[in-house]
């Protein structure tokens, strides 16, 4: 299982990398082997506003059916088109081709309420 330093992530296993007051979310190595196979996944709107923590999209799995949460509140600036044709993209590279959304940084502070990579570590090894 990859969990990249230079990245921050959720207590509900999504990932985001910080780009220019903007960060690009996606879903966590750990969180797409947890589904399985992903076979659909619903993206939210562009320029929609969000709030942390919100569900903005769902992602259907063989297993399971799951929601996208945003990982910082701002407004969903570009979603990643390629998922709705190519929803394994997320299983295959969950970290770059297969991020979801980007996001522009509504309140830069919450940044602060993200994990570092060692703290996530810990929160997988305890599940």
């Amino acid at each position: 299982m990859e969990i990249l330093e230079e990245l921050l992530y959720s207590k509900d296993h999504e990932w985001a990398r910080q780009e220019n007051g903007e960060v690009i979310e996606g879903i966590t190595d750990y969180a797409q082997s947890e589904l399985s196979d992903i076979v659909y996944i619903e993206l939210p709107e562009e320029g929609i506003e969000v709030r942390k923590g919100e569900a903005i999209g769902t992602i259907e799995a063989v297993k399971t059916v799951s929601d996208l949460c945003a990982v910082l509140s701002g407004t969903i600036i570009e979603v990643n088109k390629e998922l709705e044709d190519h929803p394994e993209l997320i299983n295959k590279d969950p970290y770059d081709a297969g991020w979801i959304v980007r996001i522009k940084i509504g309140d830069p502070e919450e940044l602060g309420t993200l994990m570092e990579a060692s703290e996530y570590k810990d929160l997988i090894s305890m599940e």
